[in-house]
């Protein structure tokens, strides 16, 4: 059964993913920006097969199909809705002169996928501990490609190196300050397994097919790059799928 300490470790090593992209960019630009197009397709089947054979099944086995996929929908529209918002305020403050609204914009958005990245690790781990591992691994994959491109916007905007290193870490946090009240919340049953499992699901589910697949087809500038896309896709799908199988064989026994 997992605990706290579960939660609050595992969540660090996904803040510490969300930096590995960043660090590699600072030090190594070239190679961060290839690492970036070979890693995205790979986040993007990890996450999926996150969503559809991990948090979605076992969700359906502590509730039931309507509530978690009401729940589901719920994640994905409420984080539409929240990008939205960060469109609509970045759009205004552009019209009003406000150099640094673009940089608001990134930080804000970086801070609320990494406090979406808690949560799904705090609804895995309240199933076992094996799925908050797996979720974990998931999770983390994405986020090097994502602090790739964050960390360069920033560092385009003209922020420093350490302004920018400072600005990604303190955001990084979030995603443990999430997992925990998360944690919180579905161990004490306030509120359901299910639905925190649901709405994970749609979260990351949002993430995978708005945000991270059509940067997959923007980054189709060549053909070598093209044909191994769908490769990286499927392995990263994979990977998660027998890292699942092995999950569910340890809980087993």
């Amino acid at each position: 059964m997992a605990d706290y300490r579960h939660v609050i470790f595992f969540s660090l090593v996904g803040g510490v993913f969300s930096l590995i992209g960043g660090i590699i960019l600072l030090s190594k630009e070239k190679y961060a920006q290839a690492l970036a197009k070979y890693a995205t397709p790979f986040a993007a089947g990890a996450l999926l097969a996150a969503v559809f054979l991990d948090l979605i099944k076992e969700g359906l086995q502590e509730s039931n199909a309507n509530t978690v996929l009401t729940s589901a929908l719920i994640g994905i529209v409420v984080f539409f809705f929240a990008e939205r918002f960060l469109h609509w305020f970045h759009h205004h403050h552009q019209h009003d002169g406000a150099p640094d609204a673009s940089v608001s914009l990134i930080i804000i958005g970086d801070t609320l996928h990494n406090a979406l990245d808690g949560i799904a690790i705090a609804a895995a781990f309240l199933v076992s501990i094996p799925t908050g591992i797996v979720t974990t691994f998931a999770v983390a994959a994405h986020e090097i490609p994502q602090e790739i491109g964050d960390f360069g916007l920033l560092l385009h905007k003209g922020l420093s190196r350490k302004r920018v290193l400072l600005v990604n870490v303190l955001s990084a946090l979030a995603t443990t300050m999430a997992a925990v009240l998360t944690f919180w919340l579905g161990s004490a049953d306030r509120l359901p397994i299910g639905v925190l499992l649901g709405l994970s699901a749609g979260l990351l589910l949002y993430i995978a097919m708005s945000d991270i697949i059509p940067e997959i087809h923007e980054r189709s500038d060549n053909q070598r790059l093209f044909e191994w896309q769908p490769i990286l896709l499927m392995i990263g799908a994979l990977v998660v799928a027998v890292c699942i199988n092995l999950a569910q064989r340890f809980i087993s026994g």
